[in-house]
């Protein structure tokens, strides 16, 4: 049984997913599930909203062809246009005083660093795979490639406020090969954008308060894992990797689409470690299930980051341990997917499969 929660869907044919997506194949996907908890707004269109963020390199003649070039391919596919809900420098005239907006990041490679034009604080109310516990309230949310999240803004009527994209800041820009070339390219991958309007009218409607409760979700235990998996994400060096082949893998090994990489129990629990090599974060994505996140570099997730979750960024460097159960039944004919979700380097290599059995 699904969740209630903000899912996605997109094209994933084997070397040709990222240029698909930018052609426009993906979309969102709301899966509802009777009344919301009492005050989180659930109106749709008056105050919960759809929010899909792209971004796009458009021609003067309003072309927007895929043409990836080397670089594109080691950092990902990045335009200079942002795209929200398909519209460039879009507004809403909102009517209410707490919006809810379902955030997907659904660009090939930009990791979106979100804050509000006035800094003020906002709630998190759900993740990938549907709501927190309780809310979060945060004043900055990092959205990497295939996350979703939804998140409450309250507003003040006849002031407008724009949600922005700014620059990233700490290790998820550092790494080796910090200089040159290689340095300013995957220091590049939190673009600063101007990307949705909120434009409240003079008289609001009045929110409820947010519940302090809304999901029944205990603590992840790892005490009930049977077995610990350890996946590498890896960028490697050499003329491979330059010309976009070869260098992108996960354990050493490229995809397959002739090989299983992992089998693993149908009903069991189990704990995977995930480590980032090289100069980039990568947005860890599993097919066909949700995890927790128990810790990052042994330490605990935020608290707005404690939902259930189907991807996951991993910084240069760090390792971060995911709880993740099977439920759902295949067979070695019908493989699920883990991967990257940097969409080239998912084409190039970087993703893997696996069954249960």
């Amino acid at each position: 049984v699904e969740e209630a929660a903000t899912m996605w869907f997109h094209a994933h044919t084997l070397h040709k997913t990222a240029q698909q997506v930018w052609s426009g194949l993906a979309g969102m996907a709301i899966i509802d599930d009777g009344p919301a908890p009492g005050g989180l707004p659930a109106t749709y269109g008056v105050d919960d909203f759809p929010v899909v963020l792209q971004d796009r390199r458009f021609r003067l003649s309003g072309a927007m062809p895929y043409n990836a070039n080397m670089r594109d391919v080691m950092a990902g596919m990045q335009g200079n246009y942002p795209l929200i809900n398909g519209t460039i420098a879009p507004y809403l005239d909102v009517t209410a005083e707490r919006v809810r907006l379902r955030l997907l990041n659904g660009s090939n490679a930009s990791i979106y660093n979100l804050v509000l034009s006035d800094g003020r604080d906002f709630q998190v109310v759900g993740t990938d795979g549907g709501l927190l516990a309780a809310p979060a309230t945060v004043n900055r949310l990092t959205l990497a490639p295939g996350e979703r999240a939804e998140i409450v803004v309250t507003l003040t009527p006849g002031t407008p406020v724009v949600l922005n994209s700014v620059a990233a800041t700490g290790r998820a820009r550092g790494g080796m090969m910090g200089g040159g070339m290689m340095g300013g390219m995957m220091g590049a991958q939190s673009p600063e954008f101007s990307l949705l309007e909120l434009r409240p009218a003079a008289s609001l409607a009045p929110g409820a308060p947010i519940p302090a409760t809304l999901a029944n979700l205990p603590a992840p235990d790892a005490s009930q894992a049977t077995n610990t998996r350890r996946f590498s994400l890896e960028m490697g060096m050499g003329p491979g990797m330059m010309m976009g082949r070869g260098g992108f893998t996960i354990n050493g090994q490229a995809m397959d689409m002739a090989r299983v990489d992992e089998v693993v129990k149908m009903g069991e629990t189990e704990i995977w470690e995930v480590t980032a090599i090289g100069p980039m974060a990568h947005p860890f994505h599993v097919h066909n299930t949700q995890f927790r996140i128990l810790d990052r570099d042994g330490r605990p997730p935020a608290p707005h980051e404690a939902g259930r979750k189907d991807t996951v960024l991993v910084h240069p460097g760090e390792v971060v341990r995911i709880l993740i159960r099977f439920d759902n039944y295949t067979d070695p004919e019908r493989p699920y997917m883990l991967h990257c979700h940097i969409l080239e380097h998912e084409d190039a290599g970087m993703m893997g499969q696996f069954t249960v059995v």
